[in-house]
């Protein structure tokens, strides 16, 4: 959801600022068929959650473009468990399991922590990105 955030975010910071610009890349590609976006009920609950009109309005709009969503389910709980138990969050560890289970190629955050983490873990077939590595895999 941070990522899918990105493009409301500050400009002031220069980071910010590259990244609401890759996302926005990434989210084009999206709309033009050449890259496929997957949602989930995580994303959707997340989405949910959130308490500013905007923000949640941009979200939903952007899981509409979702040319899957992954419903949550046993296999992905007891998955999103072990993954707890490796040290990633909650609602982290469902994501990466509803991505593992979509078998996305990219996992994109502009979390740092949870991408540390995802790298030492070494999860895969799901390459855990930033904004910014994303745009260069998959951006012309």
């Amino acid at each position: 959801m941070c990522s899918i955030q990105r493009p409301l975010d500050t400009k002031a910071q220069v980071r910010n600022a590259v990244e609401a610009e890759a996302i926005l890349g990434v989210l084009a590609l999206c709309e033009s068929g050449q890259l496929d976006l997957v949602s989930s009920d995580t994303l959707v609950f997340e989405a949910e959650r959130n308490p500013l009109p905007t923000r949640k309005r941009f979200a939903f709009a952007v899981l509409a473009q979702a040319k899957l969503i992954v419903r949550t389910d046993e296999e992905i709980e007891r998955r999103a468990r072990a993954l707890q138990a490796q040290g990633l969050k909650t609602l982290d560890a469902l994501h990466m399991a509803s991505a593992e289970r979509a078998q996305a190629d990219f996992f994109c955050t502009c979390d740092d922590r949870f991408l540390r983490r995802a790298r030492v873990l070494g999860i895969a077939p799901t390459q855990v990105v930033s904004p910014l590595e994303l745009i260069a895999e998959v951006g012309p």
